[in-house]
């Protein structure tokens, strides 16, 4: 007769949405439920018991996990951040050695459009780079998150694109993003002590102490792009 009764909850969905699944390894759809438990009669409920953690349910397995879950970006969502750390960076470094050189200009378009903006040219760049500046190129600006105007305007965008997204990148992941920034200043030729401001600055966004950073850059001087 026990095979008659069972214990089991019944859930209702709240929200839709997507999310990084645990169990496929990859994007998927989602049901963040709640529920309660019942007691069933031949799988019919007949008496409610109680509630039940809610939890997220996974579209494609099945597969039900803590709301914590949904904390875990995207891999969708962490490309596009990861894009626009790339683009911010450029534009932090072009600032800070003046946007003066071709080389620096050529350096800083080539990692924007690996970064996933193809059709972005040196003309688009220094259109956002006035933009946040307030001038298109010249004189090496701060990029400290201390100096006023443009030095300030664009350590903004650094925390706001960065910061963000150093949870979830591993540490060899936020080295290359200060390394890249390192071969936009090394392309016109050594460092010029705005340039280590603003990497350091990245590197501070990115949970790297500014020892780490320091090596970094040494290391970028010994092995160019």
């Amino acid at each position: 007769m026990t095979g008659l009764w069972g214990v089991r909850p019944r859930w209702r969905t709240d929200v839709l949405g997507d999310f990084f699944c645990p169990g496929c390894g990859g994007d998927r759809n989602y049901r963040r439920q709640h529920g309660r438990r019942w007691l069933r009669l031949l799988g019919t409920p007949v008496l409610p018991l109680g509630p039940v953690v809610g939890s997220v349910q996974c579209t494609s397995c099945h597969g039900r996990y803590g709301v914590e879950t949904l904390e875990q970006i995207t891999s969708v969502r962490l490309a596009a951040m990861l894009r626009d750390a790339q683009y911010t960076i450029a534009l932090a470094v072009l600032a800070a050695g003046g946007a003066g050189s071709r080389a620096g200009r050529d350096a800083a378009c080539t990692v924007i459009r690996e970064a996933g903006f193809e059709d972005c040219g040196e003309a688009q760049v220094l259109a956002a780079l006035a933009a946040l500046t307030g001038h298109s190129g010249g004189e090496p600006q701060e990029v400290d998150g201390t100096a006023d105007g443009a030095g300030g305007g664009l350590a903004i965008e650094l925390h706001a694109a960065l910061e963000p997204l150093a949870p979830h990148l591993a540490q060899p992941g936020r080295e290359r993003l200060v390394l890249q920034g390192a071969w936009i200043a090394l392309a016109d030729g050594r460092y010029l002590p705005q340039e280590r401001a603003a990497l350091a600055a990245v590197g501070g966004c990115l949970r790297l102490g500014r020892t780490h950073v320091d090596t970094l850059l040494e290391a970028a001087t010994r092995a160019p792009r």
